[in-house]
């Protein structure tokens, strides 16, 4: 199972540069972030929105591009977020619904900067009692 030091390794070029690409005119926060699947990565950045409920987190980002292109979600075994600096920012509560609903419950979530401090979670673990379609009626 990957550990957080081996998935900062493998993964923050990939979200530092995606990171580069963040349109935050707003926060001035340019956060990248990275999701890894059995195919491959897929990359996202946040892109900001003057309506703030229309902004979109890197996390999101990442995932969307992946189903979009064809990723089974449950799929995804771990996501790197990137956030340039020396302190990590852990994801958003939208950020962690989706996380749970589209990434496997054992994946590993990483949220890292350009110094040491990082903060690491398992999916199952990021939200508790979470909104799930499978106990509020879905068909």
């Amino acid at each position: 199972m990957t550990e957080p030091a081996q998935l900062v390794s493998e993964l923050r070029a990939a979200a530092r540069a995606a990171s580069r690409h963040a349109y935050s005119p707003y926060s001035s926060f340019t956060i990248g972030a990275v999701v890894r699947h059995p195919g491959g990565v897929h990359a996202g950045c946040n892109v900001e929105n003057g309506s703030y409920g229309l902004t979109q987190c890197a996390e999101r980002v990442a995932l969307a591009s992946a189903v979009s292109s064809g990723v089974a979600p449950g799929s995804f075994d771990a996501l790197l977020i990137y956030r340039p600096g020396d302190s990590a920012l852990p994801p958003c509560g939208a950020c962690r619904q989706v996380m749970l609903e589209l990434m496997a419950p054992d994946a590993l979530v990483v949220s890292c900067c350009d110094g040491d401090h990082l903060y690491h979670w398992r999916v199952r673990d990021l939200l508790p009692d979470a909104f799930n379609m499978d106990e509020h009626g879905h068909d």
